[in-house]
């Protein structure tokens, strides 16, 4: 007589194997989260904040930031000061280092703004805002800094407004052309511009003027004290927010 194979029985044939037992749930373990609008993963809360600052200010208040100005207005170097002075959490995000984490394949701006360009320069809005709203939803204050025109509004001001929220502050920084130009000439790699493109820049930010935005000249000013005139406006802005 044969033995069927693992067993006894018909030659070929396996017996039944009984169904596996059913996996108890984990002990210990929340429960999966529910999807957020945002898809962030939840933070522990906050630290409380400590009191506002007896002189004006923003304070402990949670804010969304837009700082906006031409290459070589400072604005990242101001954003990410404010961002480190502050009394309670404040992130800084970049639209520059976010567009240059493409690293293979990188749509550089200085080869001619084309479609590649445009489609990574909204990928990494989009990635900054997605952020932005993490951010805030765990209590954490921050400020983003792009190079926003005027005369572009749905895909400049509107989408950001879009994209991280109504309660977004922004603000203008604009100094000077010949301050624009000598900053941006200390610049290196891609972020460097050709002064004709800085002019051209800085010309169409002008247009800021009259929009009803605050608008900073930093021309004269060092990075603490435009920090300062920058937690200043948007102290004026929370009291009285600008229409746009």
């Amino acid at each position: 007589m044969q033995h069927g194979v693992g067993g006894w029985g018909p030659p070929g044939q396996h017996p039944a194997a009984p169904p596996p037992p059913p996996i108890p749930p984990a002990q210990g373990w929340p429960a999966a989260p529910v999807p957020e609008a945002t898809g962030h993963i939840p933070l522990p809360p906050a630290a409380p904040a400590p009191p506002a600052p007896p002189a004006g200010g923003t304070g402990g208040a949670t804010l969304a930031v837009l700082l906006i100005g031409p290459a070589g207005a400072g604005k990242t170097t101001v954003a990410r000061h404010w961002a480190a002075t502050r009394p309670v959490p404040t992130a800084h995000i970049s639209l520059d280092d976010v567009r240059e984490w493409v690293r293979s394949g990188f749509a550089d701006p200085q080869a001619g703004w084309n479609d590649h360009s445009e489609a990574q320069y909204r990928l990494a809005r989009r990635t900054c805002g997605f952020a932005a709203r993490n951010f805030l939803a765990n209590g954490i204050s921050c400020i983003l800094d792009d190079a926003v025109f005027p005369d572009r509004p749905v895909v400049g001001l509107g989408g950001w407004k879009r994209h991280v929220g109504p309660a977004l502050l922004p603000v203008v920084l604009l100094p000077g052309l010949e301050i624009v130009l000598d900053r941006n000439a200390a610049r290196s790699g891609n972020r460097r511009l050709s002064d004709e493109e800085v002019a051209r820049i800085h010309g169409r930010m002008a247009g800021w003027y009259g929009s009803g935005l605050p608008i900073i000249d930093n021309s004269h000013l060092d990075v603490e004290a435009t920090a300062r005139a920058l937690d200043e406006a948007l102290a004026r802005a929370l009291a009285s927010p600008p229409r746009w």
